[in-house]
């Protein structure tokens, strides 16, 4: 790592990003697909490192948790492929010109999609993100560079290979991917330094080290610090579904940001819902509930929930819930307390659904469905290199289009300004 110099990285792939740019849609699939060709032709390698990082993680005491998300076996190797391949299905967005009109001098003007130049990746943990980001910018035309946690930095050096032996066997500069060796903090504080040579940077992890590259970082990044997801039960919900989505919102996966936090009930339903409500998180995970002083007495062992609960992002088996008066007091509630990443309504008016999706600007909103669709692959985007929840350049789950930009493009004939 003494060779290692995080500037010279950074200027490396703004020259790859302009080769990057040039690629066509055929170039760009014939990569991907041998890129998964190379990562299932090198699953024992990779998984040899992958188990040095196992290793390292138990050494360090991770948790099971964090040591189930670095783990690599063969499922997860083909897994890793399958997703690139999927990428490749995907409709390749740049160059596309749309809205284009007709002005009165006889110009035309339209916008195309191009690029965004330089991505910088900052992850914790899953190794799988190494392969995944790198498609996602090969295929919009971008260079990355990727910054993962230490606990996983024998796998993604081993997926790197695999990249840029790919990259170097098709003419195509290997700086188009670039993985970080050093793990240490300092390294992540010049890179949020290079905003000459990097567009945009999205950090992927917990709360503290998105805040802290937000606070820190002198480049746009994209922001998504929790995600608080509520689950609003109106008084004209089909009650079944309400419980299966609930269930299945929040016990499928607890740790992921789009898993329930929040459940409002609406008062006039409250007797008849919340004891379906209690039995199936039961059933299903022995959730832990902090409730409020009118549905506390419907749960076994309940907590009385504070105001920090409705703030709180689990992501565990752990829920808040509280029941309100009415369908304005949820709406009021969740504007209070939303994180802007996933709201939702069980409801059979639909007027009433639709009223709550113009009223919630969360990222996603949705009308009886469970907030677990509210991932890029389930949304159609076929992958996702991350969520935002801000509101500028994109908003909610991001694919392909996500990291792009537009440019206008003017045709015209001899046309000059009077």
């Amino acid at each position: 790592m003494t060779d290692f110099n995080m500037a010279t990285m950074a200027s490396n792939a703004k020259k790859a990003s302009r080769a990057a740019a040039q690629l066509n849609s055929s170039e760009k699939n014939t990569l991907l697909n041998a890129i998964a060709d190379a990562v299932e032709a090198n699953s024992a390698a990779i998984i040899l490192e992958n188990n040095k990082d196992i290793d390292a993680g138990r050494e360090k005491g991770l948790s099971e948790a964090m040591l189930q998300r670095l783990v690599l076996d063969n499922k997860g190797i083909k897994d890793i492929a399958s997703a690139i391949r999927e990428i490749v299905a995907l409709t390749d967005p740049i160059g596309d010109v749309d809205k284009l009109s007709l002005r009165p001098n006889g110009i035309q003007v339209g916008k195309m999609r191009i690029p965004l130049g330089v991505i910088a990746m900052i992850y914790e943990a899953r190794p799988n993100v190494t392969a995944e980001a790198a498609a996602l910018c090969i295929k919009s035309g971008n260079a990355v560079i990727l910054r993962g946690g230490s606990e996983a930095i024998h796998s993604n050096l081993a997926i790197a290979k695999c990249l840029h032996d790919v990259l170097s066997a098709h003419d195509v500069d290997a700086n188009i991917v670039s993985v970080i060796p050093d793990t240490s903090r300092g390294v992540i504080e010049e890179l949020l330094q290079q905003n000459e040579t990097i567009d945009l940077v999205i950090p992927r992890g917990g709360e503290g080290l998105i805040r802290y590259v937000s606070e820190n970082s002198r480049i746009p990044v994209i922001q998504h610090y929790k995600g608080v997801c509520h689950l609003y039960i109106d008084k004209y919900a089909d009650l079944d579904k309400a419980v299966n989505i609930l269930v299945n919102g929040k016990t499928q996966k607890p740790s992921a940001c789009n898993a329930f936090e929040t459940v409002l009930v609406h008062g006039d339903i409250s007797g008849e819902f919340l004891p379906l409500a209690a039995k199936a998180l039961k059933d299903a995970a022995q959730v832990k509930v902090h409730a409020c002083k009118n549905s506390i007495g419907y749960f076994t062992n309940a907590e009385l929930a504070t105001d920090e609960d409705y703030h709180a992002e689990y992501l565990a088996q752990e829920i808040a819930v509280k029941v309100v008066k009415s369908y304005d007091e949820a709406v009021n509630h969740i504007n209070e307390y939303t994180s802007d990443h996933t709201e939702v309504i069980i409801t059979q008016d639909i007027s009433r659904g639709h009223k709550f999706v113009r009223q919630i600007n969360s990222s996603v909103v949705m009308i009886n469905a469970s907030s677990r669709f509210s991932d890029g692959n389930q949304l159609g985007l076929g992958s996702e290199i991350g969520i935002s929840t801000s509101k500028l350049h994109a908003y909610g789950p991001m694919g392909l289009e996500a990291l792009t930009t537009e440019k206008f493009v003017v045709f015209g004939d001899g046309q000059v300004r009077v």
